[in-house]
């Protein structure tokens, strides 16, 4: 009798183990002459030394599967351990699978040109309404590549531009003020990383999450850097984020520039950078359009409203 302990940190626990831990209860009823105990990210086998080398290879090719598609149904269970190949998730056109095995890719020819402009360009301006994907498609092709090992961390970042709301007002320390502006990046991130290992990239600094301002005399290497709301930005404050960019890095820079928040008689630097930068080798510009937008059917009808609105107001 020999004991083995495998270790399975590359993937999310609970997706793992399943619900009420029905997937380590499975595989301890396929392999009744073996005693297995799981805790965490260690998994304790004891028994004939052939049959727990043999565990530790099936364990090990299921949670290979488990960490590309984020789920681990009973059914490739079942053929794992039987020696059969489970069939592959549909992988046409996904960039990764989110939580609970959500396949996350481009929805529409703007997406998947998006897509495609990343991965031929080291800095990419994703242009576009609310609602069209940018962000979202942005922080998943950041995921993929640190999932990949492309790269060694992902930076996302915003300008905390106050859009009606004063900072000052809001309760808390500067994190606490700054959180909410940083918001929707947590949540496109819990969308597509397991909520231990998030925290555990965020912990070590793996993934970082930081107002525009805190860029500053960084140079950022073996990174996928995002800047979103860039349209928010003053013509220094953007300048001063793109050269950052360091070796082994690549950028992706999303905005709406019709949804400025900055004050009247300031510039804004996502205008000013498409024109300066405009024809330069290894830039990539995607623009989305009405057409694009993901979100409830309504949202492109308001968004076609306030357009009609707006135009109206500018003939009178």
């Amino acid at each position: 009798m020999i004991e083995r302990h495998i270790i399975i940190d590359n993937v999310d626990p609970v997706a793992f183990y399943g619900v009420n831990n029905s997937n380590i209860s499975l595989i301890r009823n396929l392999y009744p002459k073996l005693r297995v105990a799981a805790r965490g990210s260690v998994i304790t086998v004891i028994g004939d030394e052939q049959e727990t080398a043999t565990f530790e290879t099936k364990i090990k090719e299921l949670a290979a599967y488990c960490a590309e598609f984020n789920t681990l149904p009973e059914d490739v269970i079942l053929d794992t351990i039987k020696g059969t190949p489970p069939k592959p998730l549909h992988m046409d056109g996904v960039i990764i699978h989110g939580v609970n095995g959500k396949p996350i890719q481009g929805r529409t020819p703007n997406q998947q040109l998006l897509v495609k402009t990343f991965g031929q360009n080291d800095l990419t301006f994703a242009l576009g309404p609310a609602g069209t994907g940018k962000t979202y498609l942005a922080v998943a092709l950041a995921v993929r590549a640190l999932k990949n090992r492309e790269v060694r961390k992902i930076i996302l970042s915003r300008p905390a531009v106050e859009a009606g709301e004063k900072l000052g007002f809001l309760p808390g320390d500067m994190k606490d003020k700054i959180d909410p502006y940083l918001q929707p990046l947590y949540d496109a991130l819990e969308d597509m990383i397991p909520q231990a290992k998030l925290r555990e990239y965020m912990d070590n600094n793996v993934i970082q999450i930081a107002p525009l301002a805190f860029m500053r005399g960084r140079t950022l290497n073996d990174a996928i850097i995002v800047l979103d709301e860039a349209q928010n930005t003053t013509v220094h404050q953007i300048k001063m984020f793109l050269t950052r960019l360091g070796m082994g890095s690549k950028m992706i820079v999303t905005g709406d520039t019709t949804q400025i928040d900055l004050p009247r008689t300031t510039a804004s630097g996502l205008i000013h950078a498409l024109r300066v930068l405009k024809g330069v080798k290894g830039i990539g510009r995607v623009e989305f359009e009405k057409k694009d937008i993901v979100r409830h059917q309504l949202v492109q009808r308001i968004v076609e409203a306030y357009e009609r609105f707006h135009d109206d107001d500018n003939a009178d």
